[in-house]
């Protein structure tokens, strides 16, 4: 024991590098089980919820939430929408509820949904049709189960109104905060 290196009196190296291997193991592993269970990243791909995310901006979503209770309606989703690919949208109509647009108004159980969200969107919008910014759809209910989601861009989204309600089981999780780019890091507001 007298060859062995001290760092402090009563420390060898050997009892330092074990102390320093199992603060990484632990780390590694709170990760790893942070990654699987709680959060999962995401990357924007596609400008169906512009303005509010852009292509390349990297979220956290948050996988744990929906396992407490079910989504909201103005909170934003990742699902499995195909074999290969995530999409990110927003909820904004429950299961039993009605929802449909009209004179680019949607109604929701025959009222107005107020949206500030795509605020930003609509005044930027083009008029389509005579239609400032959603295109007419027909009213329908939402089944037991799921949500009916749309892109905050309406005009180019791939959403509910083309790929049906989403059920819950295809719910990855909540889309909470914004890291990347450093720039634009912030909460999502839903």
């Amino acid at each position: 024991m007298e060859s062995e290196e001290k760092i402090q009196p009563g420390v060898t190296v050997k009892s330092e590098v074990w102390e320093w291997t199992k603060a990484i193991l632990i780390a590694v592993v709170l990760v790893i089980l942070i990654r699987i269970f709680i959060f999962k990243p995401f990357i924007v791909d596609g400008p169906s919820m512009q303005p509010n995310f852009h292509t390349g901006e990297r979220l956290i979503v948050s996988e744990w939430i929906y396992h407490l209770r079910h989504p909201q309606r103005g909170e934003v989703i990742v699902f499995h929408a195909e074999a290969k690919r995530d999409f990110i949208k927003r909820v904004i109509a429950l299961p039993g509820e009605t929802i449909g647009i009209k004179d680019g108004q949607v109604y929701v159980n025959g009222i107005v949904l107020d949206e500030p969200y795509i605020q930003e969107a609509i005044d930027q919008s083009v008029k389509v049709n005579g239609s400032v910014y959603n295109l007419d759809f027909a009213e329908t209910t939402v089944p037991e189960g799921s949500v009916f989601v749309m892109g905050d861009n309406r005009l180019n989204s791939t959403d509910s109104r083309i790929i049906k309600a989403i059920p819950y089981d295809k719910i990855i999780g909540r889309a909470d905060i914004v890291f990347w780019p450093l720039s634009k890091i912030s909460i999502v507001n839903h």
